[in-house]
């Protein structure tokens, strides 16, 4: 067994990760250690050639790739130790990590602290309960993208798209593009899933329907998939019989959400957020077990990969801060949320007499037109926003400065 010693270990290669290693060299760490299952840093990035990374953090649109590559060669500037093709096994509280690869075996890591950027997996077809056997054909929209864009295949000849996230309306355009006939896309709320920008430049200057409140009841075909079924939904989200017709294809897409990938989060003890479904965090982005850190998709799902960069950053920052300082439980507050406010990350802030800048992240739970956004402390505004309009697949990210405070309260309400 290969024994390492370091002040940081990044569990995650990707932009989340690679943001994180890179801030922790600038706050002074000398030993900082990127742990990657893949082949290749990146994450996600490199199949996702289609542009529109980078608009906040670069001022440019880059594709996936250029996005990530942007970090990928600052990272070979640094003394950065990079283990490609590893697998960490198991975290534990006591900040020791366990890992293997071809190479060396099995690691085992002591670190001053851990940064978790593991990010996110899909929804598959057994989790949202299809109806019918289980055929070729039926992938999620990441799968898709990987065939299309690194292996260079055509998975279809027709396709019908399950959902509305963003992967699976940029892939409608790509297929439409490769020569896949899209029939629609489908999905079960009331509302898109995806950012607006995708609607309008995936799906309408394409000619791709999208058809709200509807679903897949049933898929036919047992080898490969033949046909779908799909049918209008009532107020209850059940199907409407007379409404269902059979849909002729061979590709069934799905977009049906994305989860934060915390198994390894769940063995070392760290909380985690129903709503969210990733750790509970402070300002710090630190989780509820001192010294383990979270950012990126694995603590929530970001729509733009600029803040999943900057989540790396912060908690790097508050990584370095706790390798410096260690921690001291002076106790926190929870961040509450009201009115069009489904959820905000962090979830609380600790306390203390020292003025503090804090990110917050949030999502709404309903398109609203004209909203304001408060943040109170102690029943005092601190921070005020108006928008015009704020829809859920959206994410809104602001800056307070916050003082000792006994609560904080963010809302969303009519302007």
């Amino acid at each position: 067994m290969r024994e390492l010693c370091v002040d940081i270990a990044v569990i995650g290669g990707g932009p989340a990760g690679l943001a994180a290693a890179l801030e922790a060299k600038r706050q002074g760490m000398e030993k900082v250690l990127v742990i990657e299952r893949d082949f290749q840093l990146g994450g996600i990035l490199p199949q996702c050639i289609h542009d529109g990374f980078g608009l906040h953090r670069f001022g440019e649109r880059l594709a996936g790739a250029e996005y990530a590559q942007r970090f990928i060669d600052e990272v070979a500037k640094t003394d950065i130790q990079v283990c490609l093709n590893t697998m960490v096994l198991e975290i534990n509280g006591q900040k020791e990590l366990y890992a293997c690869n071809s190479q060396d075996g099995i690691l085992h890591v002591k670190c001053g602290a851990i940064i978790l950027a593991m990010g996110c997996r899909e929804r598959t077809g057994a989790q949202i309960l299809l109806f019918g056997y289980r055929p070729s054909g039926v992938m999620t929209a990441g799968s898709v993208q990987r065939y299309i864009n690194i292996e260079g295949y055509l998975p279809g000849k027709k396709a019908v798209i399950l959902g509305s996230g963003d992967i699976g309306l940029i892939m409608a355009r790509r297929m439409t593009l490769e020569g896949i006939e899209v029939e629609g896309v489908y999905e079960v709320m009331k509302e898109p899933g995806g950012l607006t920008r995708n609607i309008v430049q995936c799906l309408e200057d394409y000619n791709i329907p999208l058809h709200l409140n509807h679903t897949v009841v049933r898929v036919h075909g047992k080898e490969a998939l033949t046909a779908v079924t799909v049918a209008e939904l009532d107020a209850e989200r059940k199907p409407i019989p007379e409404t269902e017709r059979t849909i002729p294809c061979d590709l069934l897409v799905l977009a049906v959400g994305l989860i934060p990938e915390n198994e390894l989060s769940v063995k070392a003890g760290v909380e985690l957020d129903p709503k969210t479904r990733g750790p509970v965090l402070d300002e710090e982005f630190m989780t509820e077990v001192p010294g383990i850190f979270a950012c990126g998709n694995v603590s929530v799902v970001f729509d733009l990969v600029d803040y999943v960069s900057l989540s790396g950053e912060i908690a790097a920052r508050g990584a370095a801060k706790y390798v410096r300082e260690g921690y001291a439980d002076t106790g926190h507050v929870p961040v509450e949320v009201k009115g069009n406010v489904n959820f905000a990350v962090p979830q609380r802030i600790r306390k203390g007499s020292d003025a503090k800048k804090v990110q917050f992240f949030l999502r709404v739970k309903h398109s609203q037109k004209g909203a304001r956004l408060n943040c109170l402390a102690d029943g005092a505004e601190v921070k005020k926003r108006a928008f015009n309009r704020v829809v859920p697949p959206e994410m809104v990210s602001f800056e307070a400065e916050l003082h000792a405070a006994d609560s904080v309260v963010l809302e969303v309400e009519e302007e």
